[in-house]
Parts: structure tokens; sequence; C-alpha cells
């Protein structure tokens, strides 16, 4: 990439001294951290845009089948009775909940450096405010400075993302659990569609 940033740069008249500007101070986690950060945080926006909709409809549904009596189960025997649509309001209020704590996460970015110490930055230019121009280019990718790290980011907030995306996969798990657990009471049915083959050797099954 630093290969091909110089190229560009020198094709539009950039000077020698200018294309030796491209790596300054840098090393490869400076580049690397923030760009894995950016095409997370576009990630999560796309993901939290499938869970608004999951939600969403999870809520209509809730509302909608608000009086459809059912009767729950407890270790797999009949137990008291519920309804269906308080059910769902069960699924989506743990999907909001797990939402909350996914978009909460803090996404940040390092670019000090070597070692986290701006030395090289500071034997080239000493007289400038490196932390704050570090803190300006950061945040305008989007990103939350981290001030304190090693030659690496050291990706605790990637792990809380993932663990973030893990409870919210947990809840939908446990929704499709349930729903196949009501389907095989006979609570649901899966609709046929027309033309469609649920199975190579029973053609009459819903798959």
């Amino acid at each position: 990439v630093e290969y091909y940033v110089r190229e560009r740069l020198a094709a539009a008249g950039a000077s020698d001294a200018a294309l030796e500007l491209v790596h300054f101070g840098c090393t490869s986690e400076d580049i690397n951290n923030l760009a894995y950060a950016r095409m997370l945080d576009a990630a999560r926006v796309i993901l939290l845009k499938s869970v608004d909709e999951l939600a969403a409809t999870l809520r209509r549904f809730a509302h909608e089948h608000a009086t459809v009596p059912m009767l729950s189960r407890t270790h797999g025997q009949p137990a008291s009775p519920t309804t269906l649509g308080k059910e769902f309001a069960n699924v989506a209020a743990r999907l909001g909940r797990a939402r909350a704590r996914f978009a909460a996460i803090t996404i940040l970015g390092k670019w000090n450096g070597a070692v986290g110490n701006y030395n090289a930055h500071v034997a080239a230019a000493p007289e400038a405010d490196w932390p704050a121009i570090a803190r300006q280019f950061i945040e305008s990718l989007g990103l939350t400075v981290n001030a304190y790290t090693t030659q690496i980011e050291p990706h605790d907030w990637i792990a809380e993302y993932c663990d973030a995306v893990a409870a919210i996969d947990t809840v939908l798990l446990d929704f499709a659990r349930d729903c196949w657990g009501y389907i095989s009471l006979g609570y649901l049915k899966q609709r046929a569609v027309a033309g469609e083959v649920g199975s190579s050797t029973m053609p009459h099954k819903v798959n």
C-alpha cells in the first residue's frame, strides 16, 4: 500500500522529499489498526441495521399476538399459560439490551509510532504537538484515540466488540431453538411454498 501511495503521489507531481513523508513516523500497526477499526466501524453500521429490522419485526409480532394464548413449558413439561406475543416481547427485550451493548463499544485507534512514544516524530520535529496531531487525525477518521499503547493498539476493544456480537448471536440462537420447539409442539406451523420441495425424499415436508 505504501508503494502504491508513493506511485500515485509521484504521478501527481510530488517531490522526492514529499514522498519520504508517506511512511514518516509510522510502524505498520499505525496503518493497520486504523484500517481495521474503520472496517469494523462500518460493519457495525450494517449489523445494527439488521438487528434493528429484526427487533422491529419482533415488537410488531409481540403486539399482533399479544392475546394469542399459549401453554408455556418449563423443563419441557406443560406449565402455566402465557401468550405468544409475550414470548416475542421477551426476545425483543433481550435483543435490545444486547444491541445497546454492541452499539456502545468505543472503537479505538493509535498513531504514535514504533513503540507508542512518538520517538521518531519528536526527533524529526520536536516543536510539534504530536499527541494533539495524532488525536486530530484519528478523530477525523471517526475513531477514538487510545493514547496508551506499545507498538500495537492492544485490541481490547475488538475483543469487546466480538463478545458483544456473540451476545447478540446467543439471543438469536435461543430464539431459533424456541421457534424450533414451538414448531415441534405444533404451536407454530410452517407454511408450504408452492413449487418448493421440502425434502428430496419427503416432498410433503417443509424444512
